[in-house]
């Protein structure tokens, strides 16, 4: 479903993403595990056509990310990291406004939309300004945007980010609830999200790949955490000082909080 092959990123001299490959299986959860500024970010949003890769190449239910970008578009649902959301709109207006970016047809989207609001929880609030929602609510928004096309394909980028435990709790049923009918990629530097959630798993560090492997192959000799902290030392203990990956990444990630990135 997911094809990654030596995708690289480059900001003058720094490097943020350096010769990523992985792939995800249909209907499999992916954990795109790795540090704060380890190059998440800057990846996702490559995949997800924001971002245009210095090189290297994708491709997503088997069109190129790149060069059929209209194609994958209409196959995935994103939600970044800080969720694309105007405040000034409710819930319903906002996704009845996605649905029709995302070219939902007409008659159709009233039923995505509800469809949407029923399955992140968002019924109570449907009528409410986001502005005026909390954060798990937001959250749960989203992810209703994310879904409403009914993608293939669902990338999350740091989905419980700043949530107190029960919205983590919720957000993360939510997760679960919705990957049985689709792929996923989750991209977090949480590791009880990955446990929880994930099929396989991929860590990167500095820009580039430490490790893919399955869930249960990795953690068959010890704790996610054990296996994490072993990879990022020995890739860290690899790479000169000033490692690909993570102001740019930062960088990446500031921008993002200010673009709604529909």
């Amino acid at each position: 479903m997911i094809e990654v092959h030596d995708l690289t990123k480059r900001y003058g001299e720094r490097v943020a993403v350096s010769g990523v490959s992985f792939s995800v299986a249909k209907g499999e959860v992916l954990g795109f595990l790795g540090p704060n500024g380890a190059g998440k970010t800057t990846t996702m949003r490559m995949l997800t056509g924001f971002l245009p890769p210095s090189s290297g190449s994708a491709r997503i239910a088997g069109f190129d990310v790149f060069h059929e970008s209209d194609h994958v578009r209409r196959r995935i649902g994103y939600l970044p990291e800080n969720p694309p959301l105007y405040t000034d709109m409710t819930v319903t207006s906002y996704l009845d406004f996605v649905a029709r970016l995302k070219g939902v047809a007409r008659s159709r989207v009233r039923e995505a939309r509800d469809r949407a609001i029923e399955r992140t929880g968002l019924q109570s609030v449907a009528g409410r300004l986001l502005g005026h929602l909390s954060k798990g609510y937001r959250q749960r928004a989203g992810l209703a945007q994310a879904i409403i096309n009914d993608p293939e394909v669902l990338v999350l980028d740091e989905p419980t980010i700043g949530l107190d435990p029960r919205q983590i709790i919720e957000i993360r049923g939510l997760i679960r609830d919705l990957s049985g009918e689709r792929t996923v990629i989750l991209s977090t530097h949480i590791l009880p999200e990955v446990s929880q959630v994930c099929d396989k798993v991929v860590i990167i560090n500095h820009g580039r790949i430490a490790c893919e492997d399955t869930l249960a192959n990795l953690t068959r000799g010890g704790s996610l955490e054990e296996v994490f902290l072993r990879y990022i030392t020995a890739d860290a203990a690899a790479l000169p000082e000033d490692g690909a990956g993570d102001a740019a990444d930062r960088t990446v990630s500031r921008a993002a909080t200010d673009d709604p990135g529909i």
